[in-house]
């Protein structure tokens, strides 16, 4: 029979059938399949291209003997594991554990491989092959193996870390300022801090500033560096005097919004100097300083080599995509690349030092959470994808999509969907490659952290891809292989002893969220999305036992801005309405939702009517008062506010669909790290807090708790 376009599309793992946001059936129209399929590398435009297609799918899914199987597979521990290849039962097999020691056996009757009880990385010897065999725990690190609590009400914070100010940051609120920011928490009674990503950004191209659009999630943002640290304040300002910078500095870190081009030129600027005076110092302590470098470098091995490279290659070609340097230089394994590696050398070494003085900055900050009495510590967030133009599309082209962005599809929201313009990793070259980069990825994630936020983790099931030069609803889905990646990430997190969140917001397939329960990842509840099927805001006792709960989100508005209508007024202001939306219907619509969230609150005394829509006129701060209660009594294990929302402010992190309309990645806050949260105002909220949290330990979880989500999206 005539293979189909159909069984070519579903074979490369595009979805043809889903549901939106609204619960409506969609379908992947036929054209689209073709302009995906073609991008993925099978072309469909004759019978005998899709034939070809299936012939190569089928013997990448279906190898014909264990030396074509990919270089790494998964399992869950104690569990039998069903092979890529079929092989004889009583195949001899010797499993060489990666703690030491091994074990030896034969394949059962069925043919599949016993189960090891052992999680780890091991190595299988099969059939005259080996392979890496991942076992990884049934669940990911729970908070409740955090803080050594059956029932867990913990809470925490959730800071944008470029906001922290601390005198001497130069503009960029950077890892020190992180320090003083986690004991001020500490002492309050958080156990955890949620930061910003930190993923490294483009030091030739500072203009690129949003933290979800980094060059790589395999590194870290050299701006975030603090590198008194390391070196002492005597240093940092002998360098900052000799660079004659002292002055703007000074005029950078009075601003209230981040100068980031200038900001990070200044930085850069300065921190040469210190890095060439590092490397000509004579004295015992930089010779140690530079041992402890050069161990550093050892250990980043060919990833941190390839990004510093990148560096080097964008300062002497400016800020372009690799796309367009000389064709020599676009393979990080070309023989011209190595010779250009010896010629800059020096430069290369600079971005390495820059790498060290962050990553050692992280962990100072971390260690300092634990130092605090912090169950969780600082909590990472991941983004869900790369710049096209930036480091890890070079290094590791092999593990990436090129062709097309990761966005979303139309929904309640946005009509017309999105494109985040950013690059995914290729489902299959993750595999071809042992799931390496993924992997790499979460460790730098894990490694100075307490637990870890996967923004959109959706898109550890399916992504919604979009080609170039096509409108978001021209995109579909493409299907990753989410079972694997989700025992590499209860794998890594056990290693690193590391909690999960996955952002979890949107269109979310039927079943997924309980995917996720069931391996230990929490979801996210947040506020202004926490209602019933008539839009009421839910009870406290029926939120979730198996999402963290936070009132709101860096793209949204915080709890003092919705409750003013602030962020009416800048969507009115820079035209974000819907056609059928004006700022008086939704000033009047908003009246409607403060009273449901009043009166769920227990301010008003009963149902929102008409007659006590005006009797929600209630302060800011005391409905945020009344929300940090809310939340602390819910069933979740962990509560995350914030700091817009403990200090009260009005204005949100990002608002999206703006680039420059809006401050985006920009705003500091107004007060210094070390007094952020030391007023008696924000001293009271976060008592209030803490006292909701202890009580919710004291209580069974609700019964709606224990069965899952009970959100209206």
């Amino acid at each position: 029979m005539k293979a189909s376009l159909k069984e070519l599309a579903e074979a490369a793992g595009l979805l043809l059938e889903w549901e939106n946001s609204d619960g409506e059936p969609c379908q992947l129209s036929e054209q689209v399949q073709r302009n995906l399929l073609q991008i993925l590398g099978f072309p469909s435009e004759s019978d005998a291209d899709i034939e070809e297609g299936l012939q190569r799918l089928r013997r990448l899914h279906t190898p014909d003997s264990p030396a074509e199987w990919p270089p790494l597979l998964t399992t869950d521990g104690d569990m039998p594991t069903p092979l890529p290849t079929s092989l004889a039962a009583g195949t001899a097999f010797t499993v060489m554990l990666e703690q030491g020691g091994s074990v030896e056996g034969h394949l059962s009757k069925q043919g599949v491989l016993p189960g090891i009880t052992e999680i780890g990385y091991h190595q299988l010897r099969i059939a005259g092959s080996d392979v890496t065999l991942a076992v990884a725990p049934a669940k990911c690190f729970s908070p409740a193996d955090a803080c050594g609590e059956a029932v867990p009400r913990l809470w925490g914070l959730a800071a944008q870390l470029y906001a922290l100010r601390r005198p001497g940051d130069g503009g960029i609120g950077d890892v020190l300022a992180l320090e003083q920011c986690v004991t001020r928490a500490a002492e309050q009674g958080a156990d955890a801090l949620a930061i910003s990503p930190t993923h490294a950004m483009f030091s030739a191209n500072p203009e690129n500033y949003s933290p979800y659009s980094p060059s790589t999630r395999l590194l870290h943002n050299v701006l975030y560096s603090a590198a008194e640290t390391l070196f002492g304040e005597h240093y940092v300002n002998e360098a900052q005097t000799r660079n004659g910078l002292q002055q703007e500095l000074r005029r950078l870190e009075a601003n209230d919004y981040i100068d980031w081009p200038e900001a990070a030129r200044t930085k850069l600027s300065w921190l040469r100097f210190l890095y060439d005076d590092f490397m000509a110092r004579d004295d015992d302590d930089a010779e140690a300083l530079r041992q402890q470098f050069q161990t550093f470098r050892q250990q980043g091995g060919e990833l941190l080599e390839d990004h510093c490279r990148f560096e080097a290659l964008q300062r002497e070609f400016g800020p372009s995509d690799w796309r367009e340097w000389p064709e020599e230089l676009r393979d990080p394994a070309s023989p011209e690349l190595a010779r250009f590696a010896q010629i800059r050398a020096d430069e290369i070494g600079f971005h390495a030092f820059l790498q060290w003085i962050t990553a050692d900055g992280l962990a100072r900050a971390q260690q300092r959470t634990r130092e605090s009495g912090m169950a969780i510590g600082l909590i990472a967030d991941l983004a869900v994808g790369v710049d096209a133009s930036g480091s890890q599309t070079w290094s590791r082209q092999g593990d990436m999509l090129e062709g097309v962005s990761i966005g979303a599809p139309p929904d309640l929201f946005n009509g017309q969907g999105q494109d985040w313009g950013l690059a995914p990793f290729s489902p299959d070259g993750l595999k071809r490659s042992g799931f390496r980069s993924f992997i790499d990825m979460l460790r730098s994630a894990f490694a100075h952290a307490g637990g870890l936020r996967i923004d959109h983790v959706l898109g550890l099931l399916r992504l919604w891809l979009v080609p170039h030069g096509k409108s978001a609803t021209e995109g579909g889905y493409l299907s990753y292989p989410l079972d694997d990646m989700l025992r590499l990430v209860a794998l890594e997190s056990w290693r690193h002893r590391s909690i999960v969140i996955g952002e979890d917001l949107g269109t979310v397939a039927p079943g997924f969220r309980e995917r996720l329960a069931a391996r230990g990842i929490l979801g996210m509840q947040v506020l202004w999305f926490e209602q019933d099927e008539e839009q009421h805001y839910l009870a406290a006792n029926e939120w979730s036992g198996d999402a963290m709960a936070t009132s709101s989100t860096h793209d949204l508005p915080t709890v003092a801005g919705w409750w003013t209508g602030r962020d009416i007024e800048w969507r009115s202001r820079l035209g974000l309405l819907k056609e059928t939306q004006t700022a008086d219907s939704e000033r009047q619509a908003r009246r409607l939702e403060r009273a449901k969230l009043a009166a769920t609150l227990g301010l008003l005394g009963s149902a929102p009517t008409t007659e006590t829509l005006e009797a929600a006129d209630i302060p800011a701060s005391q409905i945020l008062n009344a929300c940090v209660h809310h939340l602390g009594s819910t069933p979740a294990p962990l509560v995350l506010l914030p700091v817009e929302d403990a200090l009260g402010l009005e204005e949100q992190a990002n608002l999206p669909n703006t680039i420059d309309e809006h401050p985006n990645w920009r705003r500091r806050w107004t007060s210094e790290a070390d007094q952020l949260l030391t007023s008696d105002e924000v001293h009271q909220r976060l008592a209030t807090l803490a006292r909701a949290r202890k009580v919710a330990s004291q209580k069974q979880p609700s019964h709606s708790a224990l069965f899952g989500r009970s959100i209206h999206e």
